[in-house]
């Protein structure tokens, strides 16, 4: 069994409501989002790739225009811009696009935090 990944990032703002660390929280601010997108199978046929990763980054494109430079508090269907919120909804826009949709993690380097959803383990 392989896995392979591809990354990508946004741009976006939020604001997000918060017991701890709550004042800059409310107030509208912005982060650089890395993602990472996980398909796991086996390779097939002559190509010897699980999913030729053109085809994820095409995919990945359709998830990306709709967070990247956006508001996430108006982005519809995500809920409060939490990392764990931003990895379900990746993960519903590309799970009937990406056959062997295996994880998605979202980070912020610049704080350090981090998120990987696997809905299968």
């Amino acid at each position: 069994m392989f896995e392979i990944s591809q990354r990508f990032f946004f741009d976006a703002a939020h604001t997000l409501k918060r017991e701890i660390e709550a004042e800059g929280s409310r107030r509208v601010h912005g982060h650089t989002y890395h993602a990472e997108v996980f398909v796991r199978g086996e390779p097939k046929g002559h190509s010897g790739m699980v999913l030729d990763l053109g085809f994820v980054r095409r995919e990945i494109e359709v998830v990306r225009e709709q967070l990247d430079h956006h508001y996430l508090d108006e982005v519809s269907g995500l809920g409060p811009a939490t990392l764990e919120n931003l990895c379900t909804f990746i993960w519903k826009t590309l799970e009937p696009r990406l056959p062997g949709l295996s994880g998605v993690t979202v980070e912020r380097h610049s704080i350090g935090d981090k998120c990987t959803y696997r809905p299968n383990l």
